[in-house]
């Protein structure tokens, strides 16, 4: 920490600066989508979805019991839900304005039930700011984990309107903590309350002199608990699985595909199920070359006597994952081979082993189920067959303690809604 360093003079003068250059980086966004959507087609979402955002919000019924969550994408989604679905329960007639700023999110759960108006969030400037807040007029704002939006966050400040942070990590290399951060400092004093993960997190922002912390953990442990409890059977695929051991391999990229195909290749009494992270058609279709003997989840029938015949099962839908845990022996996590890894407690709250490659620094719960036996980092295909050999052979009871590992991790860390709730209801942030 080198800020004590610079006298307020000096730190006054970079934050006009600061500002000058964060309005540079958004105009070069908007022009770099501009150019991007020619070809792609997640850019050329991003641009339609913004059409007519106004006129849709105002369908929306807002009063004084109007909450404005922000998630940037749909990991993010499945944090706030918990949330979103407690304060409903609690205030049925409660308007709930739900906004996303990626299509990644936004293109999935448009049509979730639980919020009153889903849209994406306008371009962040002064101007888009006032009129997203006149047409919606909130009485409380939550922003989970991440994403911030310094002229929003400012206006509301100025209004006075509470302003939450759910589900926050905080690392030192963010640029909060460094001499240059003094716009995204001025981001973090908008909030009038932080509701962190971890308790680096908490340390962190106290370097901050920002004391309006609670350390309450990961909202995502109520979320996959409340659909593990529900165990929604889902009847293809059990029948597809059988008496098999099987491995269940979500969220993955071309780079996770690829080593699976190797490792599993003389395994021949598993089965795998693969729920890609992207399942436009050439992916797809990339999967079954990789995979002869294998079948889409769209193709099975439930009267088919070949069904329990196939040993891979391509899931060509979305929405489906979290349920096909549970027929799982082994799981296998995607993503850490290419940006960093997808969510490992969708697994792990069946206790079930869970595997995934070595992009997973930043992600505090991988880090947590390796500590508890439960998660096993690969870096290759040969990796990922012996760590497979090894599970479901119980070699020196390492099956065993994975199970109790990932079982007991998810139980000890829920709670995390109710503490965000409390808050609320103790603070009177919505009237009731």
């Amino acid at each position: 920490m080198l800020l004590h360093l610079f006298p307020d003079w000096y730190r006054d003068k970079i934050r006009p600066l600061s500002l000058l250059f964060y309005n540079i980086f958004l105009l070069l966004y908007k022009l770099g989508i501009r150019i991007a959507a020619r070809w792609n087609n997640k850019a050329a979402l991003w641009l339609r979805g913004r059409n007519d955002i106004y006129k849709n919000l105002q369908s929306a019924t807002a009063g004084e019991k109007t909450i404005w969550m922000h998630c940037a994408s749909l990991g993010e989604f499945e944090q706030g839900r918990p949330v979103i679905e407690k304060i409903k329960y609690q205030i049925p007639e409660s308007t709930i304005i739900l906004t996303f700023f990626s299509p990644s999110g936004f293109e999935v759960r448009k049509n979730y039930p639980g919020a009153s108006q889903i849209s994406y969030l306008p371009m962040d400037s002064g101007k888009n700011a006032k009129k997203f807040l006149d047409t919606i007029r909130p009485s409380l704002v939550i922003f989970v984990k991440y994403d911030y939006w310094y002229y929003y966050l400012n206006e509301c400040r100025k209004r006075k309107i509470p302003l939450l942070m759910i589900s926050a990590v905080f690392r030192k290399d963010q640029p909060f903590f460094k001499w240059y951060g003094s716009l995204h400092r001025k981001m973090l004093n908008c909030f009038t309350h932080f509701f962190v993960q971890d308790e680096v997190s908490k340390k962190l922002l106290f370097t901050l002199k920002l004391t309006n912390v609670t350390l309450a953990g990961d909202t995502r442990f109520d979320r996959v608990a409340e659909i593990a409890e529900k165990n929604e059977p889902v009847p293809l695929v059990e029948k597809f699985c059988g008496s098999s051991q099987v491995l269940v391999a979500g969220s993955t990229w071309t780079a996770d595909e690829k080593i699976i195909e190797t490792a599993v290749k003389d395994m021949n009494r598993l089965k795998v199920i693969i729920a890609p992270h992207e399942i436009h058609r050439e992916h797809l279709e990339q999967i079954k070359l990789l995979l002869p003997d294998s079948v889409f989840y769209s193709q099975l029938a439930i009267h088919d006597p070949q069904l329990a015949n196939h040993r891979f099962l391509i899931i060509d839908n979305i929405g489906m994952l979290s349920r096909l845990y549970y027929y799982a022996t082994v799981t296998y996590v995607g993503g850490g081979f290419d940006k960093g890894i997808h969510n490992t407690l969708e697994a792990a709250v069946y206790g079930k082993p869970v595997i995934f490659g070595p992009r997973y620094k930043k992600f505090r719960e991988a880090h947590e189920l390796i500590a508890k036996k439960a998660g096993f980092v690969i870096h290759n295909s040969d990796e990922l067959k012996n760590g497979l050999i090894n599970l479901l052979s119980n070699t020196d009871n390492c099956y065993s303690a994975a199970v109790s590992g990932a079982g007991k991790y998810s139980k000890e860390n829920k709670g995390a809604t109710e503490k965000i709730i409390r808050y609320i209801q103790e603070n009177r942030l919505l009237t009731s």
